[in-house]
């Protein structure tokens, strides 16, 4: 007889330290806060250690629990491949993917429509992530996170290249047609727009541009660079963004990019498959998707309403 713990409570445990909330947990998983609270309390009795650490008015996980909680996500991960492959072979399949949110939003999910015209059993549920150097979580069976193909970085997972990036000078069309950008010089009449999550993209385009004298210009900074690329959008000043993600909006004509062969090289993005997944190749089919997807067409042009 294997000695293992409650298996109720370890659900509980992953899910409250995946979401670092009780509540969070009791919302996804249907049960009180108090209810959550009874069966963490269970689990650290039977291991005879804290896992969680109260700090303000949350309980936050221990550094172990959160390397606990990483392992038992990772082998309900097993356990739901095991369970898909001895289910029924004709039944729904739901595909889990993480992305950051602006690979997610102008990238992945517009090209989505061609993976299930091509695949009506698999449901493709993508979840987002602020940040691309956020912590690996259980749960989901693709992460997409900026990195190159070094396997000790991410030793529990597989890691495949799946798309390249380049930044470059970014604006509306709209700001052109008033103040066009001609040459690199021309943005000293424009306000620079910058990312907290994309810091360094002005200092290294302005290097590439022969124009490091305006390194110290102030820059509108935004938390997150999907904020940036709508202030862009809106004409609120000139940015620095990615391609080819944003190719979907220069297709579109909302963006512009002024002077496309000043380019600077960025990592890339890679998907990270958990090595004890995808029994069926699900996964690693859709993966080899995302390659082929980022090697061939244009993603289709979105279209507003009104």
């Amino acid at each position: 007889m294997r000695r293992l713990p409650p298996l109720n409570a370890l659900r509980i445990f992953e899910v409250a330290a995946r979401t670092g909330s009780y509540a969070e947990a009791g919302a996804e998983l249907g049960l009180t806060h108090g209810a959550v609270s009874r069966q963490i309390a269970a689990l650290e009795s039977w291991l005879g250690q804290r896992l969680f650490m109260k700090d303000g008015r949350r309980m936050v996980a221990t550094p172990m629990a959160r390397i606990f909680a990483a392992e038992v996500g990772l082998s309900f991960d097993r356990l739901a491949v095991a369970a898909d492959a001895c289910g029924r072979p004709n039944a729904r399949r739901i595909l889990r993917v993480s992305a950051p949110t602006s690979f997610a939003m102008r990238w992945l999910i517009p090209r989505l429509n061609r993976y299930h015209a091509d695949h009506p059993q698999v449901e493709v549920a993508v979840t987002t992530v602020s940040t691309v150097l956020e912590e690996l979580r259980g749960g989901v069976d693709v992460a997409i996170r900026r990195g190159v193909v070094r396997e000790h970085v991410w030793p529990q997972h597989r890691v495949v290249p799946v798309l390249d990036d380049v930044d470059t000078l970014i604006m509306s069309p709209a700001l052109f047609a008033q103040r066009p950008i001609l040459k690199p010089a021309d943005i000293e009449e424009h306000t620079l727009l910058a990312s907290e999550t994309r810091a360094g993209d002005w200092a290294d385009w302005l290097e590439a541009a022969g124009l490091q004298h305006l390194a110290g210009r102030p820059r509108q900074i935004f938390d997150h660079f999907f904020v940036t690329r709508q202030a862009v959008e809106d004409g609120l000043g000139v940015g620095i963004g990615p391609l080819p993600m944003l190719e979907i909006d220069v297709a579109s004509g909302r963006l512009m990019t002024p002077l496309p062969e000043i380019r600077v090289p960025r990592t890339g993005y890679v998907a990270l498959i958990p090595r004890q997944a995808d029994a069926g190749n699900l996964v690693a089919g859709f993966v080899d998707w995302l390659a082929g997807e980022a090697r061939g067409e244009p993603a289709p042009v979105l279209r507003t309403v009104g």
